[in-house]
């Protein structure tokens, strides 16, 4: 899967599995904050998101300070699944 093809999957997950089903996944650019004047997603959502990443991803996030890092915007997520992927490939 390229990047931009893992982009894309992200998107429509978030959108998935938060519900926000009036929204595509063109309208979810790739640096647009996930929270705050972003997307607008809140604390629970932020529960959303990294049960998706585990459940999609195999990634598990149990530092609340390393999920800010992560989840900052789509570029973020994709940036840390592909090292994620990487390192586990190198293991």
């Amino acid at each position: 899967m390229t990047t931009e093809e893992l982009k894309h999957d992200l998107k429509e997950k978030i959108i998935k599995y938060l519900n926000y089903l009036s929204i595509s996944p063109d309208e979810i650019g790739d640096d647009m904050p996930l929270f705050g004047t972003g997307l607008g997603l809140d604390s629970i959502d932020s529960i959303e998101l990294v049960v998706m990443l585990e459940r999609e991803y195999g990634i598990k996030i149990e530092d609340p300070k390393v999920g800010r890092k992560i989840l900052v915007d789509v570029n973020t997520i994709a940036n840390f699944i592909e090292t994620h992927r990487a390192e586990n490939v190198q293991k």
